[in-house]
C-alpha cells in the first residue's frame, strides 16, 4: 500500500510540474521517474542574477523562470543528470553559498539562501547522479562548457583590452567564456559538445590554439585588471537587490523516495 500510495503521489507531483510550464514545456512523465525535490535558487546569467525554480528528478534536473508569483513557470530547461558535474565555490565578496553546475552545452553558477540549503542541493544532486551511474546504463559526461564571465565583471575586452562602449559591445567566447569585443571574436567554430553542427563565436586566441590550451588553464591568472566592476554604485545596488530576492526564496522540499516506497 505504501508503495502504491507513493507512486500515485509522485505521478501527481510530476503532472503538477508539467502543468506549471504550460503548453510550451516538454512532457516530464516517464516510467520509473521520481520527483526527488524542488526549490528556488539564484542563477547567474550573462547580464544579471535571477531567481529560478529547480526540480530534481532521479534522472534529470529541470529549471525555468518564475512568473505569476511562482504559480507558473516558463523557459523550461532539462539536463540529464549524467551530463552534470558540480564544483563547490568558496564564499567571497558578493558571492555566497554558490556552486557551479557544469554541463556539455552550458555551465552556470547558482546560489542558495543559506549554506544548509546549498549543501542539501549539492548532496541530493550528487546522490541522484551516483545512483543513476551505478546502474551502468549511463556514462558520465567527459567534456563541459566553460562558464561565461558576467558582462558587468569586465569593462575592457579581455583579449585586446579595448574599453567597451556603446559601439564596442560585449560578446562571449563559447570556448573560454571570456568577455571580448567583436573584433577579437570574428572566428566561428563547431564545438561538438555544445552543438554538433552550428558554428559558434570564439575568440582569436581559442581559434588560433584550437581551444586546447584555453580550456585547460585557470582563467583567473590572465584576467588581471580587466575583471573590475565598471560601476561600483550600480554593482552595489545590484548586490543589494539580489540579497533582497535571496531572502524571499523559500527552502527546497525533498522526498525520501527510498523510505516512502520501501519503508513500513
Amino acid at each position: 500500500m505504501a508503495q502504491l500510495s507513493f507512486l500515485r503521489e509522485n505521478m501527481e507531483r510530476i503532472q503538477a510540474v508539467e502543468n506549471s510550464f504550460g503548453p510550451s514545456g516538454r512532457p516530464l512523465s516517464k516510467p520509473g521517474r521520481v520527483l526527488m525535490g524542488e526549490g528556488h535558487l539564484m542563477k547567474q546569467n550573462r547580464k544579471k542574477t535571477e531567481p529560478k525554480v529547480f526540480f530534481l528528478f532521479n534522472d534529470i534536473l529541470v529549471y525555468g523562470s518564475v512568473i505569476l508569483s511562482g504559480r507558473w513557470h516558463t523557459n523550461q530547461r532539462i539536463i540529464p543528470l549524467e551530463d552534470i558535474q558540480l564544483e563547490d565555490m568558496e564564499d567571497g565578496v558578493g558571492c555566497q553559498n554558490q556552486w557551479l553546475i557544469r554541463t556539455p552545452q552550458k555551465s552556470f553558477f547558482v546560489s542558495a539562501p543559506s549554506y544548509k540549503e546549498k549543501r542539501a542541493w549539492m548532496d541530493h544532486i550528487k546522490g541522484c547522479c551516483d545512483s543513476l551511474l551505478k546502474g551502468g546504463t549511463c556514462r558520465p559526461g567527459a567534456t563541459f562548457a566553460m562558464s561565461w564571465i558576467p558582462d558587468r565583471a569586465a569593462y575592457r575586452c579581455m583579449r585586446c583590452l579595448k574599453r567597451f562602449t556603446a559601439t564596442i559591445r560585449r560578446h562571449h567566447c563559447r570556448k573560454c567564456g571570456f568577455v571580448v569585443c567583436n573584433a577579437c571574436s570574428t572566428a566561428r567554430e563547431v564545438i561538438d559538445h555544445i552543438h554538433p553542427t552550428k558554428k559558434l563565436r570564439v575568440c582569436r586566441h581559442c581559434h588560433s590554439k584550437n581551444g586546447e590550451e584555453e580550456m585547460s588553464r585557470n582563467r583567473v591568472d590572465s584576467i588581471g585588471n580587466c575583471l573590475v566592476v565598471e560601476d561600483v554604485a550600480s554593482s552595489s545596488g545590484s548586490d543589494e537587490e539580489e540579497d533582497d530576492m535571496m531572502s524571499y526564496l523559500p527552502p527546497g522540499s525533498w522526498v525520501n523516495a527510498e523510505v516512502e516506497i520501501w519503508g513500513p
